[in-house]
C-alpha cells in the first residue's frame, strides 16, 4: 500500500460520487468505502486517506494512470481564487462543495464509449447498458472488471452490442470507432481544435463527445460542454441572465471545465 498525496482540500466521497450516483461503474467500483480500478491488469483499491488517497496494490507504473483517475490534473486553488475574485455565485458553489476533485477517464476509448452510450439517454439507462458491455466484453479481476480493450470491440460484431442495449447505430459507432485509425493516445498532443476535429471526423461523435472528452479525459481547463442538457439546466439555476450557454463559457475563462462540473454537481446536490 502507498499513498498518493493530492492537494489539499480533498473530499474522496464527494470525488467519487458519480461513480455510485447512477448505479455501480463496474470499472470504477465502489465496493465497501473504496473505489476498485483495473490498473495495468491488476485490480487496485483506492480509500481515502490524510493528505490524499491510498493505493494497495501500488505499483510505480500506474501511478499516472491513478493520478489521472483521482482528477490530479485540476488547480483547485487557482479556481477558488478565481471564483472569489470574480464570480461570487460561483464562488459559494465551490465553498459549498470545497475538495470536489472531479475525477477522469484515464483511458481515451473508454472515455468516448462511456459518451457514445450516454448519447440521449438517461445516466440510469447508460450506466446499465455499459455495465452489460463490461460484462460481456471485459475481464473481471476480483471485483471490479477491466474495461473492454479496443481489439475485443473491434472483433465484435454491431448485432452483439444490440443485444446488450445498444440502438443500431450506437452499436455501429462503438464498433466503428475500434475500428478506425484513429491514434486515440496522440489526441493529446493535440490543441483543443484539433482534437475535436479529429473526433467529429468519426461517425456518431459530434460536440457533445468531443466536448466531454476534453473535459473529462484530457482534462484541458477551458473545455465546456455547452452542447449538455444537465449543463445548460444548471446555468438556468445558477446564472439565469446568461441566455446563451456557449458564450457564457467565456466568462468562466480559463476555468470552464472546473466551472462545468461545479455547476453540474451544484445542480444534483440542491
Amino acid at each position: 500500500m502507498a499513498l498518493l498525496s493530492l492537494s489539499a482540500p480533498y473530499d474522496f466521497e464527494r470525488s467519487t460520487g458519480r461513480f455510485r450516483a447512477f448505479g455501480a461503474d463496474l470499472a470504477n467500483l465502489w465496493h465497501e468505502g473504496g473505489l476498485h480500478r483495473v490498473v495495468r491488469r491488476v485490480e487496485v483499491r483506492i480509500p481515502a486517506a490524510p493528505g490524499g488517497v491510498d493505493v494497495d496494490p501500488f505499483e510505480p507504473e500506474a501511478e499516472p494512470t491513478l493520478r489521472t483517475l483521482v482528477g490530479e490534473p485540476f488547480d483547485l486553488e487557482a479556481f477558488a481564487a478565481f471564483a472569489a475574485g470574480a464570480e461570487p455565485v460561483l464562488a459559494r458553489i465551490a465553498a459549498s462543495l470545497a475538495g470536489f476533485r472531479p475525477p477522469l477517464a484515464p483511458d481515451p476509448f473508454e472515455a468516448l464509449v462511456t459518451s457514445i452510450t450516454a448519447q440521449q439517454v438517461s445516466l440510469y439507462a447508460a450506466v446499465a447498458i455499459r455495465n452489460r458491455l463490461i460484462e460481456r466484453f471485459g475481464r473481471r479481476a476480483v471485483h471490479a472488471y477491466a474495461f473492454p480493450s479496443r481489439a475485443s470491440l473491434a472483433a465484435a460484431e454491431p448485432d452483439e452490442l444490440v443485444a446488450l442495449g445498444f440502438s443500431r447505430r450506437k452499436a455501429a459507432y462503438v464498433v466503428g470507432l475500434a475500428r478506425s485509425d484513429l491514434d486515440l493516445d496522440g489526441l493529446a498532443a493535440l490543441p483543443d481544435d484539433g482534437v475535436r476535429a479529429r473526433l467529429i471526423a468519426l461517425p456518431g461523435i459530434g460536440e457533445w463527445t468531443a466536448d466531454w472528452f476534453l473535459a473529462r479525459h484530457l482534462a484541458r481547463p477551458t473545455a465546456w460542454p455547452a452542447g449538455d442538457l444537465a449543463l445548460r439546466k444548471a446555468l438556468a439555476a445558477f446564472y439565469p441572465e446568461l441566455h446563451d450557454a456557449r458564450a457564457a463559457g467565456e466568462r468562466f475563462h480559463p476555468f470552464q471545465n472546473l466551472t462545468a462540473h461545479y455547476l453540474l454537481l451544484a445542480l444534483l446536490s440542491r
